[in-house]
């Protein structure tokens, strides 16, 4: 969609329905506000639902790695929050609550009857061209598929200024999301000198990675909840050493006996708890892709309204960026070498992982610690809340990976850390370390950011 007058599908159909439809659908009566039109709670959550399973869709087949995608599901989130909380009369926004998001930075909408649904249709589809413009012609139809079925049931008037605000929101969100330092990263990067010799515990490539790894200022990108990168800090590894009596060299042996080469000592639940959490770039949408399908998920099976699904979009989105941030802060300032480098040089040279091992240094875990903030943000919202993972089903079915069910968002994130070590590409300490990260990351938003008024 290129404009707010543009004619959608059902415009000419819709239009036709004026006379008939209802003053409470908000007609255009001068007398009529902006506290005039049903709330958010009175709908489905289906246009969040459709639109983050089309970002899931784009940042799979684009082949996005995670941290860019945290990104772009971050500030989705927002979009979406921030389009329909006029329409929360229980929520409030998240300006002037968020790093560096004043007052003032989302426009205020006409006061007159909007419908929330097309407001959050359009601000995704901005939002979503903006990050993926090569798929537009997928962008429009899902646009403009929603918007015929609330055409049906709208007045002209209450459809196109709600189109027009969706669109300044997402525009807003935009222009603060372009400052948030990602465009200086490939300077960034390419001036990156790693601070480890290999010969003491440092990275080193495997495979077909080369160069220092990916995104290694990634931790310098604006935060959204924690005040910066550091404020999660990991404890810290165990100390480099090739002592076999050492702290390090026994979670080598952890990691090896663990698993065995290529995974042959893994039980048939490791392994498939390995390959369900494995979430690669370009197979799926990523691991917080991941949850962000489990908000879908947890949505239609507990009958949730788009007011609580978009906070729930929200609080996940805030929650997986901030801790792929706060991740790769450590990454990059430990910079320490995986255990395919370090078995295969002091306990089996024919050693290897049933996961390939990514391109980027290993402490601590970003799988672990997204996971821990997204599910520390989920049980603040919802408690202990048992669920059925369906994500790979639904998106993913070329995998062939069964679904897997939970009894509580924290069992799943458990599960989601120690799956790394049952891949072989991460130490205990990785994993655990991560895991108690993004939990700090989730307590901060839980304690800091107030969706309620």
């Amino acid at each position: 969609m290129s404009t707010v007058l543009r004619l959608f599908p059902g415009t000419l159909f819709a239009a036709a329905l004026v006379a008939l439809l209802p003053a409470c659908n908000g007609g255009g009566g001068s007398s009529s506000s902006i506290n005039d039109s049903p709330r958010a709670s009175t709908f489905a959550p289906d246009v969040a639902t459709g639109w983050f399973d089309l970002l899931y869709t784009n940042v799979k087949s684009s082949s996005t790695a995670p941290p860019p995608a945290s990104r772009i599901y971050g500030y989705a989130s927002i979009a979406l929050y921030e389009s329909i909380v006029r329409g929360m009369p229980d929520h409030q926004s998240l300006q002037g609550q968020l790093v560096s998001f004043p007052a003032g930075t989302i426009p205020e909408p006409v006061n007159a009857p909007h419908h929330w649904p097309t407001v959050a249709n359009r601000a995704l589809a901005v939002v979503a061209a903006s990050f993926f413009p090569a798929a537009q012609v997928d962008i429009d139809a899902l646009e403009d598929a929603n918007l015929t079925t609330y055409e049906a049931t709208q007045t002209q008037a209450v459809i196109d200024r709600s189109v027009q605000y969706g669109e300044d929101v997402a525009n807003a969100v935009l222009t603060w999301a372009a400052g948030d330092g990602f465009a200086g990263l490939a300077a960034c990067n390419a001036a990156y000198v790693a601070p480890l010799d290999p010969a003491s515990g440092g990275w080193v490539a495997t495979g077909p990675n080369q160069g220092v790894g990916a995104f290694p200022c990634w931790g310098t990108l604006r935060t959204f909840a924690v005040t910066d990168a550091d404020e999660c800090p990991a404890v810290g590894a165990p100390p480099y050493s090739e002592s076999t009596t050492s702290a390090y060299y026994g979670q080598a042996l952890v990691v090896y006996g663990t698993t065995g080469d290529a995974g042959a000592n893994l039980t048939t639940d490791q392994d498939a708890i390995a390959r369900f959490w494995a979430d690669n770039a370009g197979a799926t949408g990523t691991p917080g892709g991941h949850w962000i399908c489990i908000v879908r998920i947890v949505a239609e099976a507990n009958d949730l309204k788009l007011d609580v699904a978009a906070e729930a979009y929200a609080r996940v989105g805030l929650a997986i960026h901030d801790a792929f941030i706060t991740c790769w802060r450590s990454k990059y300032d430990v910079y320490l070498q995986r255990p395919i480098t370090y078995i295969q040089a002091n306990i089996d040279p024919t050693w290897d992982p049933l996961l390939g091992t990514p391109g980027f240094p290993a402490y601590t875990s970003g799988h672990s610690t997204q996971s821990g903030a997204a599910a520390t943000v989920l049980t603040g919202l919802f408690g202990p809340l048992a669920f059925t993972d369906t994500t790979h089903s639904d998106l993913n079915p070329g995998l062939g990976v069964a679904d897997r069910s939970f009894a509580n968002f924290l069992d799943a994130a458990n599960e989601a850390a120690v799956s790394r070590l049952y891949g072989g590409i991460h130490w205990p300490f990785d994993n655990q370390d991560g895991f108690n990260q993004g939990q700090c990351v989730g307590e901060i938003i839980n304690t800091r950011v107030h969706f309620l008024e």
